[in-house]
């Protein structure tokens, strides 16, 4: 009877610890994986999207030197200067709202969302496990001390 009181309660003990560090190393090897998943999938799309605004933006400058070509050609000679500083600024004005609407789409963008996501799910159930674990403890106490008063 001794010996079982003296292993129950280390051995409930060193099984919770067991079990946690099992949840956690789990859980750690879950997230790593879900990490580099998202990090290759992001690289992949960085990469895509670097190449197609590269030639997107290629084409749209020939596009628009070309265009600029006939326009100075097509206008008489004493409006060429206002047709060349009106299309300037239209094309600068162009760049702004392009350059917006980037930074904003580039804000918008989470970086590890699922991962972090996944991260507050296994924080909470190690809290919850905590919170088994002192609760546990607590039981064991009062019934250590209803002993004791008997």
């Amino acid at each position: 009877m001794i010996e079982q009181q003296s292993q129950g309660p280390g051995k409930g003990i060193f099984t919770i610890g067991q079990r946690i560090i099992t949840i956690i190393v789990s859980m750690v090897e879950t997230r790593l994986r879900l990490a580099v998943v998202e990090l290759e999938q992001e690289k992949s799309n960085i990469i895509q999207m670097l190449m197609m605004a590269g030639i997107t933006l290629l084409l749209a400058a020939f596009g628009l030197m070309s265009l600029l070509v006939l326009l100075i050609w097509a206008i008489d000679p004493q409006y060429r200067l206002t047709a060349i500083a009106t299309t300037t600024a239209v094309l600068f004005a162009l760049a702004i709202i392009g350059a917006v609407w980037t930074l904003g789409k580039a804000k918008r963008s989470t970086l590890l969302g699922s991962t972090r996501e996944e991260l507050q799910v296994d924080r909470n159930i190690l809290e919850k496990v905590q919170d088994e674990i002192q609760e546990e403890e607590k039981a064991r106490k009062r019934e250590k001390d209803r002993e004791a008063g008997r």
